[in-house]
């Protein structure tokens, strides 16, 4: 039995998103791929709820947290290129990062959120965060929370900046890290009207507006989270933080995407001829965190994450289930819900995007992302017995 390529009219995607919205989503995207190949790309809902403007193949969504996964990518890249290791000191490209205690402070603690310094500066506002530079000095000159290296800690919105700096330092062009993504990320990749680190004027107007997800319940009493550039619909509709280079949380996507580079994980780090990491150096990206059972001082939840940049898979209790069972599975989940993984021992990514921050909350019946990835798994199982 033949299958066409992709599935964006197959009825059981068709049917699992519109499930999705009778169970509360507003607009959502997801895209898939399988050995390479792109298998569903498909959309359903509502980008604007006021308006009524309905998702299409152009609307682009705030993903948060699943920009990590792109910015630990190009800190691999990074260390493919022989620019740095991560184990360096940040401070051996970053020399202003080392003081107050961050001396010694690695690539990879930050990249596995233990580099002690989860806090955002202090006084921050959207304006500020859109300004790179006063960003970063306010950062080289922090004192850690946490010793670096011995406490899990997530980094909720720092993080970017500190491995986007990196990048930037190591890069001998010298580009801005938006600059850096799109040309040695996005352009191989053929995905530049689709990713954005910081939206141009010209495409704001596809920007998926968002709904809910303006709390959490983290105890922030270090200004990890601060509410005036609070991971939220509130903050994050601002057209100034959509305009962000904010290589933590401020990605703004499409679903294909996504999925693209994610699939480009799975591939072993080559897809369509276009090789960014060696085998070698994906098979080392599950690779368990020091300290990977402690609780981490941020989160509630339990984190299950792994030592180069990605949350990891087949952790009983840990591991989010939908992304699969077994421990070759990278993923980056985000603020409200969105989520990405690449499953690099069956070759598969799948992103999924979506407008209401608050749905991650529906988990009865059923969880409003379950009946998309059952019909995507569905789609992948017909395919191998094809």
């Amino acid at each position: 039995m033949a299958f066409p390529k992709t599935y964006e009219n197959d009825q059981r995607i068709r049917s699992a998103l519109d499930r999705a919205i009778e169970l509360g989503e507003t607009g959502v995207a997801v895209a898939a791929y399988r050995r390479g190949e792109l298998i569903v790309d498909a959309f359903a809902g509502k980008a604007n709820p006021q308006s009524g403007a309905a998702v299409t193949k152009d609307t682009i969504f705030p993903i948060f947290s699943v920009t990590k996964g792109v910015t630990a990518l190009a800190v691999h890249i990074q260390a493919e290129r022989g620019h740095l290791s991560v184990h360096d000191p940040i401070s051996k490209h970053w020399p202003e990062f080392g003081c107050n205690g961050k001396e010694n402070t690695t690539i990879e603690q930050a990249l596995s959120h233990r580099a002690g310094i989860p806090q955002m500066p202090a006084d921050i506002t959207p304006e500020l965060m859109h300004d790179w530079q006063w960003m970063v000095e306010k950062i080289a000159k922090f004192t850690p929370l946490f010793p670096p290296g011995e406490a899990n800690a997530y980094h909720v919105l720092v993080w970017g900046w500190i491995l986007g700096e990196v990048v930037c330092r190591t890069d001998p062009k010298r580009r801005r890290f938006d600059v850096f993504v799109r040309e040695e990320i996005c352009g191989p990749l053929g995905l530049n009207d689709g990713f954005f680190l910081g939206v141009p004027d010209s495409e704001l107007h596809r920007v998926a507006v968002l709904s809910g997800g303006n709390a959490f319940p983290i105890q922030d009493d270090h200004g990890i989270s601060p509410s005036a550039v609070f991971p939220g619909s509130e903050v994050h509709n601002l057209s100034i933080v959509q305009q962000t280079v904010d290589p933590g949380a401020g990605a703004i996507a499409n679903a294909g995407s996504v999925a693209r580079i994610f699939a480009l994980l799975a591939e072993g780090g080559e897809l369509d001829g276009v090789r960014l990491l060696s085998r070698e150096r994906v098979a080392g990206l599950n690779k368990i965190r020091e300290g990977a059972h402690d609780q981490d001082k941020i989160l509630p939840i339990p984190v299950w994450f792994g030592a180069a940049g990605f949350w990891l898979g087949g952790e009983p209790g840990a591991s989010d289930p939908l992304v699969g069972d077994h421990r070759e599975i990278i993923y980056s989940p985000g603020a409200g819900g969105s989520v990405a993984w690449a499953d690099i021992r069956d070759r598969i990514s799948v992103a999924i995007c979506h407008n209401n921050m608050d749905t991650p909350l529906i988990l009865e019946p059923e969880r409003t992302f379950a009946p998309i990835v059952a019909a995507v798994r569905e789609i992948i199982k017909d395919l191998e017995g094809n």
